[in-house]
This record gives structure tokens, C-alpha cells and sequence, in this order.
């Protein structure tokens, strides 16, 4: 690993730590996250992880660029991987259905798999939360099998139902709230991504794990989930 130090902005420097996108990447970046929090310090206006980067936005009246950049190198001398497990773990139960994931049938065809087995792949995976983005509590996951891996629509839907289950590509994630959005849609989970009240506002942070766990339809109801088909919500 050979960081790079990127200028952002006037007050953003961007760490980049990898090329390519690994589960592998957690624990280094959990590290970096951590050292670069406490070296800056109170000059840390916000520190943005993503799948190989974290970007440092600082306070520019506190620090200068040159100051930033020292105290980057310095936190990431002789940087050691966190240990593994350190985040929580989450089980989101999901009712897959076509009614609520409506590429099932797509995903079914382009990989030669029967929706059953569709299904038992997804959530048959321990997901990585490498990020946080899109929207409020949308959390980036990954790796799903690769004979899962579906590119995102031509065309993204204007609305995309709260707790949404969906791939793109080799990422897997769940709608927090309504939106549009253009993820291959194979489910529906009734868990709460994003509350105000909660600490820290999402459900899940980066560095945590997610296993996706199969329901029928009776308990993803009883568990408070909205079952209306998604064509009627649109």
C-alpha cells in the first residue's frame, strides 16, 4: 500500500490508499480513519471514507495545506490494519419478491439461476459497508457473487420504494427512504435505515458488516414492512 495525498478543494485533501475496490480494504481504512481523526483533531471539519479514499476536510483557519498534508503522513506512518470485526454486524431480514424486486426474473436470466437460488446467493454473504452516500443512511455494500452482478438500469426509476433491496454491479444495498434510483430492485426489507433520532442517524456505518436474511411475506409484514407492489407506488 503507497497512499497518495490528492487536493480536493482549498480546505480538502483526498488520501488515496487503493486502486481498486476489496473487502480486504476495511481494516486498513479503519485504521487511517482513525489516526487521521485523532491527528487533526479539533481542525477536523469532516472525514469522508469510501471504498479506496478518505477524504480530510479541515479547518483552514486552524491549519495551512502544508500543515494538513504533514499531519496526513505522519498519522499514516507505520499504519497497521484494525482488527477484523470491530464494526457490528446487521441482519436485515428481506421479503424477495417480484413484487417488491422486480429484477429478480432479470437476474434470474442473465445469470442461469433459478430466483431461489438468486436469492439464496445474495443473502447467503456477509456484505462489507464500505461507505456512505447517495442519500441520508445509503450505505455502499459489498461483494456479491459475481454471477450476481448486474449493471444499473439504462433508465433509473423516478421512484424507488424506502427499504428497497437492490444490486449494481457487484455492490448490494437497501433504499433508506423514497428516491428515485436506477439499482437492480430483488427485494424489500422493513428495517429502519435512517432515523433523526438515532445516533449517529444511520443504521449503518462504514466498517460494519450485513447479512440479508430471507422472510416470508407474513413476518416482513408483521415486521412492519409496506407490501405494496412497487408499480403502485409509482
Amino acid at each position: 500500500m503507497k497512499p497518495r495525498i490528492e487536493v480536493v478543494a482549498i480546505d480538502c485533501l483526498m488520501v488515496r490508499l487503493f486502486d481498486a475496490i476489496a473487502e480486504a480494504n476495511m481494516p486498513w481504512m479503519l485504521a487511517a480513519t482513525e489516526r487521521l481523526r485523532s491527528g487533526f483533531g479539533a481542525a477536523l471539519v469532516d472525514l469522508v471514507p469510501s471504498y479506496t479514499t478518505l477524504m480530510v476536510h479541515y479547518d483552514l483557519t486552524a491549519l495551512t495545506p502544508t500543515h494538513a498534508r504533514a499531519l496526513i503522513e505522519h498519522a499514516l506512518t507505520d499504519l497497521q490494519p484494525q482488527a477484523q470485526g470491530a464494526g457490528r454486524c446487521h441482519v436485515l431480514p428481506v421479503w424477495y419478491d417480484l413484487s417488491v424486486g422486480p429484477e429478480l426474473g432479470l437476474l434470474s436470466q442473465r445469470s442461469g439461476l433459478a430466483v431461489a437460488e438468486v436469492i439464496r446467493r445474495h443473502s447467503d454473504h456477509l456484505y462489507q459497508v464500505f461507505a456512505l452516500g447517495f442519500a441520508p443512511g445509503f450505505a455502499f455494500m459489498g461483494l456479491v457473487d459475481d454471477i450476481l452482478a448486474t449493471p444499473r438500469l439504462n433508465t433509473p426509476r423516478k421512484r424507488v420504494a424506502a427499504g428497497s433491496v437492490g444490486i449494481a454491479e457487484r455492490q448490494t444495498a437497501a433504499y433508506p427512504v423514497v428516491s428515485p434510483g436506477g439499482w437492480n430492485l430483488i427485494g424489500r426489507t422493513p428495517a429502519t435505515l435512517f432515523d433523526r433520532e438515532r445516533d449517529g442517524y444511520s443504521l449503518m456505518q462504514p466498517g460494519d458488516t450485513v447479512r440479508f436474511e430471507a422472510v416470508g411475506h407474513a413476518e416482513f409484514v408483521n415486521l412492519g414492512g409496506d407490501d405494496t407492489p412497487l408499480e403502485a407506488q409509482a
